[in-house]
Order: structure tokens, then sequence, then C-alpha cells
């Protein structure tokens, strides 16, 4: 995950203390919620779910060799679906040194001949490097003929000028003559520390090990080394049938904090074995960007390395497909934005120091701009995310970020619910308001809140969590 250099310990030693004390009141809350995503995960049995469907996991004391040592596992984790192989695509990792700590931090992923591509990046002003290239070589070569993908893991390559550039072009170069294609054929993203330029040859040193073990099976390895704060790998897979032929989709994704809309901050992978040309990809990947990856926020910032690539390597020899609305896509699209649905919505199930998982909806709004707009006023309000860690039903606080958004709305018809209670309606409190059923509610895992803005048609939701002393604490040492 990219974030920008931290001030000195000292200081940051002393911010921390200071905010530790003011996020006093939701400790015993984090602490409750732990407890509670531990016992709910020891009552399940192999029974609870079906074999491919995540389930929630327990927290505990460390996340092991992936991830950032010391982090509890996420009380909304769940756990990695099984990812048979994709026709096509073969995987492998490697520990390069990015890390002082020993775990795994590179990641080549390599297609078969006559795969396409599509990308969504950033909207950052301040791109990284890995963005910069993957955007050039997917309009040289209109996402046709791509071989591979390289993915490294702490170290952004962001903010680092003419060397970064130079290193990500060395990056795909050096793969390129081992591969024997084009370095435009090869494609790249970093996720870590702002402001380091990368080692590239810590990579190329590594290419030997990561060619001799690609395999197709390796999905769970690939999910666990592109982790950063992470506390889970994060994985979705789902079949498809395109007449009558049946095709996988597999993804996955890493993100934890720095977590907003409009690309949130994080890196996703997704494979096909179906025959998509590149038009359909970037259409079907742009469409559902747009209520999965840009409809979750953990804590409103953007990052600089934001990235979501979709391959089809057409191995499984469906019929070729070059028109996103085909109706022999329907079920396809169905199962595709169900697997960038599952990967979003991990995300937030690991927001750094996360105890809630909470779904904003909006309706009633003038468009969809807007209710979009107050959707995201509501998720990202610290009083709003500190109340929910609280497990207090403040819904005042949700009036606050509701008009301070300066969007139409009718005070006299507002409404606002917690799951199906209503705590406003009519632009006032509730007659029915009841304080102990809110409360119970509120100490649920996950939480639906609904603003109706009384204006129009229009709607929208977005995905967040609470905010809690945890965040603070992953972020005062994010480079230590």
């Amino acid at each position: 995950m990219a974030k920008p250099t931290t001030p000195a310990p000292q200081t940051a030693s002393k911010s921390v203390q200071g905010l530790e004390r003011a996020f006093e009141p939701v400790t015993s809350a984090i602490k409750r919620t732990v407890q509670m995503g531990a016992d709910l995960a020891s009552s399940l049995t192999p029974g609870d779910a079906k074999a491919e469907e995540p389930k929630l996991v327990a927290a505990t004391a460390s996340t092991g060799s992936p991830g950032k040592p010391g982090l509890a596992v996420s009380p909304l984790a769940v756990s990695l679906p099984a990812m048979p192989p994709v026709g096509g695509v073969r995987l492998a990792t490697a520990r390069s040194g990015f890390y002082k700590h020993d775990r795994k931090d590179t990641l080549l992923m390599t297609f078969a001949e006559g795969t396409t591509a599509a990308g969504v990046f950033t909207r950052h002003t301040i791109g990284s490097a890995p963005v910069d290239w993957c955007k050039k070589q997917l309009e040289v070569n209109e996402g046709q003929g791509l071989r591979a993908l390289v993915v490294n893991a702490g170290c952004a390559n962001a903010f680092t000028g003419k060397p970064g550039a130079d290193a990500a072009r060395r990056t795909a170069s050096s793969l390129a003559r081992r591969l024997d294609c084009r370095q435009r054929d090869i494609l790249l993203a970093s996720t870590g520390v702002i402001g380091v330029v990368l080692d590239d040859s810590k990579i190329a040193a590594k290419y030997y090990d990561l060619e001799h073990n690609l395999r197709a099976d390796a999905w769970s390895d690939a999910a666990q080394t592109i982790m950063t704060t992470d506390t889970f790998a994060k994985g979705a897979s789902e079949t498809a049938e395109i007449e009558g032929v049946t095709v996988r989709i597999n993804g996955i994704a890493k993100g934890s904090g720095m977590i907003a809309p409009d690309m949130a901050t994080m890196l996703a992978f997704i494979a096909t074995d179906a025959t998509l040309s590149p038009g359909v990809l970037q259409s079907l990947l742009a469409l559902f960007t747009r209520t999965t990856f840009n409809s979750v926020t953990v804590d409103g910032d953007t990052s600089t390395n934001d990235t979501c690539l979709l391959f089809a390597t057409g191995a499984a020899g469906a019929a070729k497909i070059s028109r996103a609305g085909d109706k022999r896509l329907a079920d396809f699209k169905a199962k595709l934005e169900k697997v960038m649905h599952s990967l979003a919505t991990q995300l937030i199930r690991d927001g750094e120091g996360a105890t809630k998982f909470v779904k904003i909806n909006v309706s009633g709004a003038a468009n969809p701009a807007s209710a979009r707009k107050i959707a995201k006023s509501i998720a990202e309000s610290p009083l709003v995310k500190t109340a929910i860690a609280g497990e207090d039903a403040n819904w005042g606080r949700i009036v606050m970020a509701v008009g301070k958004t300066e969007e139409p709305v009718d005070r006299d018809r507002l409404a606002i619910r917690f799951g199906d209670l209503v705590a406003a309606e009519h632009g006032a409190p509730s007659l029915t308001y009841d304080e102990a059923a809110m409360s119970a509610y509120m100490k649920n895992q996950e939480l639906e809140i609904s603003v109706d803005v009384g204006v129009g048609k229009a709607s929208a939701h977005v995905y967040t969590c609470d905010l809690t002393h945890g965040y603070i604490s992953i972020n005062g040492d994010y480079r230590s």
C-alpha cells in the first residue's frame, strides 16, 4: 500500500500518544468486537457455508509470514476461497528483499499468447511509475498480446522521478528478454512506501527462480505475496457459461488503508480464460468498478498506485466476444461483477483497525452524483465512524455529514434508518425511536445505515468501516 513519508519517529510517537488518549472511549468497543469475531469464527462448522464461499475467520495474534508482523487478523476477515487454475495463467512468488523480515514480496504472472487486457487506475495527480507504465503500454499495444505481470510489495516506486521510471522500464525489459517478447507486453504494479526508487536489480535477480516455479495453482501464494498492512489474503473465484462453455474468473487484491473511491488504494488482478476483446474487457471493467472498487472507503485517502487489471487468455475455447452488449455475456457479466464486489468488500473488512463493516445507502437524491457525494460524506466522517466504533447510534452526526455536502436536501423530508430501525423521519426524531433496540443493533459486526434526502429518485451506496485506535497504531509507525 502506498503511503507518504511519516514525521520523524519522536514526533510521530507524541502524536500517536495524544490520539490514543482521544480514542480511549472506543477502545473497549474494539476489544468487544474482536472477541465477537473470535467467538463467531469458532462456532463455524464445515457445513455452515459452501466450500467455495468466504467464511469469517478468527482474529489471531499475528498474520504470520504474509503482511506486516504483529498485526492481529481483522475480526471481519474472511478466508481465502478455493481458487482452481485459470487456463493460460501461471503464477510464481519469491522474496526479493524489499522487507526487513522474512516474507515473499514479488509476484510473476505469465499469460498464454494472444491474451488481451484492460486496466483502470488511480486518478491521483501524482501517479506512480508503474501506473504510468501500464497506461502507456496498454495504449501502445491496444490491450493485445500481454505476456506477463510483475508485482512487488514493499516499494511503491512513486514520486521517484526519472530514476523511478527507468527502474520500471528495466524491470519490464529484463523480463521481456527472458520471455522472448516485447517489453510493452509486460505490465507492472508496485505497492509500499512512497519516495523510494525501486531497486529493480532485486527483482531481476529472482527471475530465474520465478520462471522455474511457475504454477497454475499458486493463486493463494500470489494473494499473500502482494499484502502490505493487510491482515488476510483476499481472493474470489467464479465460473460462468458462454454458449455452453464453462469459463473461470479468478481475482486477487490487496488493500487495507488509504482506501477511497475513484480507485481505492489497492491492487487487484483478475484473470479469465474466456475469449474477450480488449474493448469488451475495458467496458466491463469500467462499468463494474463504479459499483465495486469505487464504492468503498476506509479513510478517504486515495493512493498513487491504485491499479486494477483484467486479463482474458481465451484458453477455455469459448466463442470470441467483441461487443460488451452481446447477450452471450449475460452470465459472465454477473459473475465478473460478483468477483469484483467480493474483492472490494474484502478491502473494507480489512480496513486498518476496523471492527465494523458498514454499508451506507442514500436514496431520494437529486442525481446519482449527488447521492454518491452524500454517501461518501457519511462514510468518511470521523465523527460518524468513531460513533460506530463506540456502538453509538448517533444519528445527529449523520445529519451533520449529509448537510455539510451542500447537496440538495429537503430537511423536512429527511429520514434515517439503522437496519430496519427508524431513527429520524419527516425531518425530526422518529416517534417510534427505541434507544435500547438501537443500542442492541449497533453491537452487530455488520451494519447498514440508510438515508433518504427527499428531493429526487437517485440512489447510491458506499461501503466503509469504523475508525478505531488500531488505525492510529498501524499508521503511526508505517515505515518502521
